[in-house]
C-alpha cells in the first residue's frame, strides 16, 4: 500500500471514530485571507494560540487535516474552493491520539507546521493572524471569516495583499513549501 492510500485510510478511520464518539461541527467556510504587513494586531489581539498541524491528505479536491490547538486536538475534511467558500467538516479528537498521529504519520508527505495564532476583534469582524514558524519564519497571513463571500467588511491598518486565490499560501501548501512563497505586490 502507498503512503497517501495509507493516510486516507486513518482518515476515514478517524472520521468514523469522530462520528461515532465526538460532537461533529460542519460547516461552511466562507474565508478571505491578506499577507499582513506590521505587528500592529500584537496589541489588539485578545488571545494568542499555539497550533501544530498536518495533513493526512492535501489532494486540492479534499484536504484532512489534524490540528492541536493549545490542548485541543481536531480532525478536519474540507472541499475544495470555489471562490472563498468551502465545505467543512470538523470533529474533535483525543490530544493524545492527535500528537500520535502527528508523530507516527510525518514523513515526506505529511509534514507539520506550527504557527502563533493572534485573535484580533475589528469593527465587527474577527481577525485571525497566523505567524509561522520553523521554514516560513517571516510570513504572517490574516484570514477573516465572514457569512457571505462578498460581504463588506473594514479591514485594520495591518492588512497587506489579499492572497485568497492564490493556492501557494493555502496551508496545505505551504505544509510542502522549504521557504515562504513569492509575494507579488500588485
Amino acid at each position: 500500500m502507498n503512503a497517501p492510500s495509507f493516510y486516507l485510510k486513518i482518515a476515514l478511520i478517524l472520521i468514523n471514530f469522530a462520528k461515532l464518539t465526538y460532537i461533529k461541527c460542519m460547516a461552511k467556510e466562507i474565508e478571505r485571507k491578506f499577507i499582513v504587513k506590521n505587528t500592529d494586531y500584537i496589541d489588539m489581539a485578545v488571545s494568542c494560540h499555539k497550533i501544530i498541524q498536518g495533513y493526512l491528505s492535501t489532494n486540492p479536491q479534499s484536504t484532512v487535516r489534524i490540528r492541536v490547538i493549545d490542548n485541543l486536538a481536531f480532525l478536519t475534511v474540507k472541499s475544495k474552493n470555489i471562490g472563498a467558500t468551502r465545505n467543512e467538516w470538523e470533529y474533535c479528537i483525543p490530544e493524545k491520539d492527535a500528537v500520535d498521529i502527528l508523530e507516527k504519520c510525518s514523513s515526506e508527505e505529511c509534514w507539520q507546521i506550527e504557527k502563533t495564532r493572534y485573535i484580533v476583534p475589528y469593527r465587527g469582524h474577527t481577525w485571525e493572524i497566523d505567524v509561522f514558524h520553523g521554514n516560513l519564519q517571516g510570513l504572517t497571513v490574516a484570514e477573516i471569516e465572514l457569512t457571505e463571500e462578498f460581504e463588506n467588511f473594514e479591514k485594520p491598518e495591518f492588512i497587506g495583499i489579499e492572497v485568497t486565490d492564490d493556492p501557494r499560501f493555502y496551508n496545505s501548501s505551504l505544509i510542502k513549501s522549504k521557504s515562504i512563497p513569492e509575494i507579488n505586490e500588485e
